[in-house]
């Protein structure tokens, strides 16, 4: 299975002076269509050629987001959201030109109620304005994608994170959401109740609809209260194999990490020289623990333990604040350090997810294929829940690289597949991972997303091209 770049279908004819008018009529300079502005909305993080929009709006409230859809409904014009620009898979690519409407202006945090553990953001808050906002309340929110995303764009692409093993993915942590739907219709998916069994979940199918069902303006998302202690750790192995069969054993002893990292040898050493580390250049394990002093620990020694058992070494703690913001700020920018392995090249990421007992092998698989590859690669991890991500260095200038490195993604793919796993845990598919879906879910389940996306985007202008094809 081949998967090249895909052309830019454009839209094939000029927007509508008509149009073009009534959205400046109602942005003023909220509306653009410089090539610079265009050219900033027209690329993501993923090695795809930009994409450009004909347009760009920049939303302030739920209001003009209404305004905006029905415009682009009256004169069938494509119409995408951006909130950060942080996505990997080409999930903002303008395929068919049209709009984008910015969401990066909808920064209000609306309402935190402490004692329900919940709090009301606009779309363009991002995680940590939100954990800065409620920061003397004594409670977190914990998904971190590493990117400062927007809290519209992680609930648009069902974001995960380093925090996922403990407390779960967007999909378990967003309550409900106001979504502007493709007619420009507002609709509430539900209340803020931690449960409801009343009809259908609206909330779980626009979490990870990547802006092609309906445009989300406010999320309502759960907090946690910050724990009474929190350590990290690092631990050393011989081999990427003997780190991850500790993960394993450690998921499977039920010992309740909150975060657990994989870096090869490969990103320890990328790390190491992007933010002025001294880390073993060792396939290596970071931890985190939450809970209270006496359960972080325990849960430390426990897993410090078990961790020789597979040749850990070198297990050092992090317990003050500094020390562990400096290893996991180095493991956030593990994605910059990668680019500066070799200059003037582009990244090609991919991830996948698999069962756990399913991990050590796929893992092993995959390393010996990046071992025989004669191109610059690294691999990092969320392994606690057999989640792991690849990043293939190419230069721009050889197809080849290119050829090779999707060669690589294809293989890595279809094992997770075949393992029962799935073709991205956390990326997403926009436009990268459509072709696996048909392989990860048959024709039958493709057909009722096909469903999905005519009954609530008719006329097919919500991020048309993406996750599914109807053309």
């Amino acid at each position: 299975m081949n998967h090249p770049t895909p052309n830019p279908i454009a839209f094939t004819r000029p927007l509508p002076q008509a149009f073009l008018e009534a959205l400046s009529a109602h942005f003023g300079e909220r509306f653009s269509t410089s090539q610079a502005v265009r050219e900033h909305h027209g690329r993501d993080e993923s090695a795809y050629d930009p994409m450009l929009p004909d347009a760009v709006v920049f939303a302030q409230s739920t209001e003009d987001v209404v305004a905006t859809v029905k415009l682009c409904d009256a004169f069938e014009v494509p119409l995408i959201a951006y909130g950060s620009g942080s996505s990997l898979e080409g999930h903002l690519l303008a395929v068919k030109g049209g709009v984008t409407i910015d969401l990066s202006r909808m920064n209000a945090v609306l309402a935190v109620d402490a004692e329900d553990l919940s709090a009301t953001v606009q779309a363009g808050v991002t995680r940590k304005q939100l954990n800065q906002a409620i920061r003397d309340t004594g409670l977190f929110f914990p998904i971190d994608p590493g990117a400062d995303a927007s809290l519209g764009g992680m609930s648009a692409t069902r974001a995960s994170g380093t925090n996922a093993v403990r407390y779960g993915t967007m999909r378990e942590n967003v309550l409900s959401l106001t979504v502007v739907t493709a007619q420009g219709k507002v609709v509430k998916t539900s209340r803020r109740a931690r449960k409801s069994s009343a009809g259908y979940d609206l909330t779980r199918i626009f979490v990870g609809s990547e802006g092609t069902l309906g445009i989300i303006t406010e999320v309502t998302v759960r907090l946690y209260p910050q724990p009474e202690a929190i350590s990290a750790a690092v631990c050393n192995f011989p081999t990427v194999d003997q780190a991850v069969q500790s993960v394993i054993a450690t998921i499977q002893m039920g010992i309740p990490v909150a975060r657990v990292e994989l870096l090869d040898r490969a990103c320890v050493k990328a790390v190491n020289a992007h933010s002025k580390l001294s880390l073993n250049e060792t396939p290596l394990l970071l931890f985190e623990f939450h809970g209270s002093l006496a359960s972080v620990r325990e849960q430390a020694e426990s897993v410090e333990a078990l961790t020789k058992e597979f040749g850990g070494m070198d297990f050092q703690w992090a317990t003050n604040p500094e020390d562990r913001t400096k290893l996991w700020t180095a493991r956030h920018n593990a994605y910059f350090a990668g680019l500066q392995m070799k200059a003037g090249t582009r990244a090609i990421t991919t991830d996948v997810c698999v069962p756990i007992s399913k991990l050590a092998e796929s893992i092993a698989t995959t390393t010996a294929e990046l071992e025989a590859s004669r191109l610059p690669s690294m691999i990092v991890g969320h392994v606690g829940d057999g989640n792991y991500h690849v990043m293939l260095l190419v230069d721009p200038a050889r197809p080849e690289d290119h050829e090779e490195a999707e060669a690589i993604n294809q293989r890595m793919v279809s094992r997770a597949i075949q393992m029962q796993g799935t073709c991205t845990g956390e990326h997403g598919v926009g436009l990268h991972k459509m072709d696996f879906l048909l392989e990860e879910h048959g024709e039958d389940a493709l057909d009722l997303m096909r469903s999905l996306k005519r009954a609530f985007d008719p006329k097919n202008l919500l991020n048309p091209g993406k996750i599914v094809s109807l053309d």
